[in-house]
């Protein structure tokens, strides 16, 4: 499963301000020595300053973001205060300098939020919510700073910039606009109190999945394991001991604990019993449930975009968006949606069928799908999906990736030497990034891989300093962060086709974030349905044949993966997709339908079933994230009305996807590879994204490719 880039606490505090710039020349910082709090410190050391992780404390979180957000508002009102006539560079670039202190402490905000949560974070997180909304209205809401923001604007209209400059001064103008810079006084006032009552919701919602996934853990016995890996009863072991379990096995509820165990757990109502918990996530009927939590969001939401002049959430938030109105988002997801269920039907008829055979005297149930799923493609295609995994270590994937960067972007990954560079926690490693050809340092990749209490699930990459040039070239400190179950000692860490997968997409987001060349930090803001293509496309490397002769290798013997089974891999590359296209279609559309439903009075979970039900939804499976823990859509507003995103984005990939497979070098082609990190990689925001594909592509994409590359029937035109 592929998740967003970006941190909660981000799209909470910046959704309704201008991008904050990564620092500042040294003559333009505020006086240092006046700065005592650790996380709000300009970093020090190698690589143009590192984030002090080593002696970050929850104790200074309150402090530093009180204090941060005070630096960052002495900052707007110098600009907003400015006597001289509003230009590009005492406002708009004053801007994108402003806040270099906040932005730092944010970065271990983030960590402390996404990678190391505990109780007494939460508390102050909780605290700290409608703080960080009052904060992002005050910036909005100034209407010096607007009037001057309008004024460069208005002027730029008549008398264009540069191309960046044009491009930093549509963008921030934009999302004042969006947010409500130009209501009048009791609108503003509405308006910022609608979003403080939605940041401490966002906030409860996320507390609410995350007791879930840490309070609802199976445990095993030793006569409960049929049909479960050796590794992964070793790492469940590990798992259940760390928890005072001694003897036992642990399935936590994770989707990297979850899936094996449905995959291949013999014992069905164990599986239904493990399905459920994942699944109940927010939806337990208890204090921790979300669904009351999810209909006063969408009532709150809708109200919020009325008061811009706006019919529903999904109309306001698409305007800057690729897809432009719900109508187009909804247009790609229902030319997809039948060929999808259509597909689930087959599907399911074949894991009837080896079910009957099997004399199990079962229907097939959704705790089912993997399950059978995996018997069918046993014997449809003879492909063991276990026997898979033990040629997909963790490490030779990792080494995989660094070789693609090289062929691609010309990167060389290299270890730092240890404990050169602090780090958050022990299982943290670090790489240095430098160009092959001139040695200059891009930067730094972290990458925390395991699982572990307090940590939020899935996968995602961020960023703790983005690339801009305009106060002095910045290195950029990007991170990967992943959900696998830590394996036993001694042991090598096997994951599956799909984990290694996301493991590329991921590290997909991370190469966007070092071979940005811009010069202006609003430009690396993401286009929501733009954002995920690039990562998904560096996901087709995984199964180039540079990548599968050298990288997978058996855990035990050291043998490359043979020929055979490669060929199996690549038979089956459309197997299953009825299930995985459903069941991310079905959350995409839900979001959707959500936020174009008139919320007065809305049941959510009565919505949620009747919606399904409308669309046909099969009863074999659930949607990928069921609405009371879809954390995309209802822990902040990043995702909301946008999880379509990945589909309009996989349109790109399959279209682009399809250009390296026809060019003379493969999916190694120098010339494209070069023409991709120009077009589609290094200018971030700073080019229309609609435009960037064309400049890419000699034209606009189409459906004929993804369509294609899914199996599915191409729609004659």
């Amino acid at each position: 499963m592929k998740y967003p880039i970006g941190i909660k606490h981000l799209s909470l505090i910046l959704a309704a301000s201008v991008t904050i710039s990564a620092c500042k020349e040294e003559a333009q910082m505020k006086e240092e020595p006046m700065i005592d709090n650790v996380l709000l410190k300009e970093w020090t050391g190698p690589y143009g300053g590192v984030p002090a992780f080593d002696l970050m404390n929850v104790a200074d979180v309150k402090d530093a973001m009180l204090k941060g957000m005070d630096m960052k508002l002495a900052d707007v009102d110098a600009i907003a205060n400015n006597t001289e006539a509003p230009t590009f560079e005492n406002t708009i670039a004053e801007l994108e300098r402003s806040g270099a202190e906040l932005e730092r402490a944010m970065a271990y905000y983030g960590i402390f939020s996404s990678n190391l949560s505990t109780p007494e974070f939460r508390e102050i997180q909780a605290e700290m919510a409608p703080l960080f909304s009052e904060f992002s209205s005050k910036i909005t809401q100034n209407e010096k700073l607007f009037s001057r923001i309008k004024a460069v604007y208005d002027a730029s209209q008549k008398k264009p910039l540069d191309a960046e400059q044009q491009r930093v001064v549509h963008l921030i103008f934009t999302n004042f606009a969006m947010n409500g810079a130009a209501l009048n006084a009791q609108q503003k006032a509405e308006y910022a109190q609608i979003s403080k009552e939605l940041s401490s919701l966002y906030n409860k919602f996320s507390d609410n999945v995350l007791h879930d996934e840490e309070n609802y853990v199976t445990f095993l016995n030793k006569d409960q394991l049929g049909g479960l890996p050796e590794g992964f009863v070793k790492s469940a072991a590990k798992i259940a001991a760390d928890k005072g379990q001694e003897g036992k096995y642990a399935i936590t509820n994770t989707r990297s604990s979850m899936d094996p165990f449905l995959t291949y757990s013999t014992e069905r109502e164990l599986r239904k019993q493990v399905w459920t918990n994942y699944y109940s996530r927010g939806d337990n009927g208890d204090e921790y449930d979300n669904n009351e939590l999810i209909a006063e969001v969408l009532r709150l939401r809708r109200k919020k975009v009325e008061i811009l002049g706006f019919k529903n959430y999904a109309e306001w938030r698409l305007q800057d968006r690729m897809a432009k109105t719900p109508e187009n988002a909804m247009a790609l997801m229902e030319a997809v949606w039948p060929a999808a269920i259509a597909r689930v039907a087959e599907e399911v008829a074949d894991m009837q069928a080896v079910a009957d055979k099997n004399g199990d005297n079962i229907t097939i149930e959704p705790w089912d799908y993997r399950y059978y799923a995996e018997k069918v493609r046993k014997a449809k295609y003879d492909l063991d999906s276990d026997e898979v995994k033990q040629y997909l270590q963790l490490d030779k994937l990792t080494e995989a990736m660094h070789m693609v960067a090289g062929k691609l972007f010309n990167y060389k990954f290299t270890p730092v030497p240890e404990n050169s560079v602090p780090v958050f926690h022990p299982d943290v490693k670090v790489w240095e990034v430098n160009d092959i050809t001139t040695g200059k340092n891009i930067g730094l990749w972290y990458l925390d891989p395991y699982a572990r209490e307090g940590k939020r699930s899935g996968a995602w990459a961020t960023t703790y300093r983005s690339q801009s040039s305009f106060d002095g070239e910045k290195n950029v400190l990007a991170s990967n962060n992943s959900n696998f179950v830590k394996p036993a000692p001694g042991e090598a860490l096997l994951v599956s086709w799909d984990d290694a997968t996301t493991f590329f997409h991921e590290f997909g987001h991370a190469l966007h974030f070092f071979s940005a060349d811009v010069k202006y930090p609003t430009l690396n803001s993401g286009v929501r349905d733009y954002t995920e293509f690039q990562s998904q496309l560096l996901e087709r490397w995984l199964s180039t044949d540079e990548v599968i002769n050298t990288y997978l290798v058996h855990s035990k013997t050291g043998e490359p993966i043979p020929a055979e089974l490669v060929a199996k891999i690549k038979k089956a590359s459309t197997f299953n997709q009825g299930f995985s296209t459903t069941e991310y279609l079905a959350s995409a559309i839900m979001d959707m339908k959500f936020h174009l439903a008139d919320p007065t009075t809305i049941d959510v979970d009565q919505f949620e079933r009747e919606t399904l039900a409308e669309l046909n939804m099969p009863k074999q499976l659930v949607m990928r994230h069921r609405t009371p823990h879809f954390g995309h859509v209802f822990s902040g507003e990043g995702y909301a009305t946008a999880y379509y995103g990945y589909m309009w984005a996989d349109v790109l990939t399959a279209d682009a996807s399809e250009a390296f497979a026809k060019a003379p070098g493969g999916f190694y082609d120098k010339e494209l590879a070069s023409k991709a990190v120009k077009y589609l990689f290094a200018p971030r925001n700073a080019i229309d994204p609609a435009e960037a594909f064309r400049l890419f592509m000699g034209r606009d994409a189409n459906i004929e490719a993804l369509m294609r590359d899914r199996g599915f029937p191409v729609p004659v035109k």
